[in-house]
């Protein structure tokens, strides 16, 4: 016990750091990294995202009890949340807010009735997906979608609804819409599992260049 209390009293200056540092990335900000491609072409596999927790909460360290609402996630956000759904950490985009309608026909998207905006080339990339700038009711942000190579996923996700968001709860989005695991699978988010807002990209490393950073990538706004 002797021995215990002399190495805390030697050590006691780093174990106070470590403290605070866990505290402030339970409840102040953190990075989350991104192993899929979900979220693609915002976001690619390997980046580093920087969250802001105090985005819509402040919480109590370690917990997901809000001890004050700060703000409510406004839709375009960015959010990660711990899914209880799937069981782990995702980060999507915020699509629906409380009761919006919300249907999707051949991944074009309406909300409360207004059919959403889409501009862009439509010529294919080499594995015959789009991208798409969605004009999402003044948030403007790119989509991927599958395109004729790949008529068998549009099958199962490009089209839905309407439905109605529940009230305390959310509808996000991958902006890979072909290949994302959201709201379309796991059903509406639960405002109390998101956990925070990301906005930009802290570092990024390569999985296909033996995870040499990309350098273009650092800080890079989303």
């Amino acid at each position: 016990m002797r021995k215990l209390l002399k190495l805390l009293k030697q050590n006691h200056s780093l174990i106070l750091f470590v403290s605070l540092m866990l505290v402030f990335r339970s409840a102040v900000a953190d990075w989350n990294s991104v192993p899929t491609g979900s979220m693609k072409p915002t976001i690619v596999e390997g980046d580093r995202l920087l969250v802001n927790k105090m985005a819509y909460d402040l919480r109590v360290p370690f917990t997901h009890i809000s001890i004050a609402k700060l703000a409510d996630p406004q839709r375009g956000d960015i959010v990660v949340f711990d899914s209880k759904a799937s069981n782990k950490k995702l980060v999507k985009r915020v699509i629906g807010l409380p009761n919006d309608s919300i249907s999707m026909r051949d991944n074009v998207l309406s909300i409360n009735d207004e059919t959403i905006a889409y501009s862009g080339t439509g010529l294919p990339n080499a594995d015959g997906s789009e991208m798409r700038t969605e004009h999402l009711l003044g948030i403007n942000h790119q989509v991927k979608v599958a395109g004729i190579a790949g008529q068998g996923v549009i099958s199962r996700q490009s089209s839905f609804g309407p439905i109605t968001v529940p009230e305390g709860h959310y509808l996000v989005l991958g902006d890979n819409r072909d290949h994302s695991s959201d709201s379309r699978m796991i059903g509406f988010v639960p405002r109390a599992e998101i956990v925070g807002r990301s906005s930009s990209v802290v570092f990024s490393a390569n999985y296909d260049n033996y995870y040499l950073p990309r350098q273009e990538r650092f800080f890079h706004s989303l």
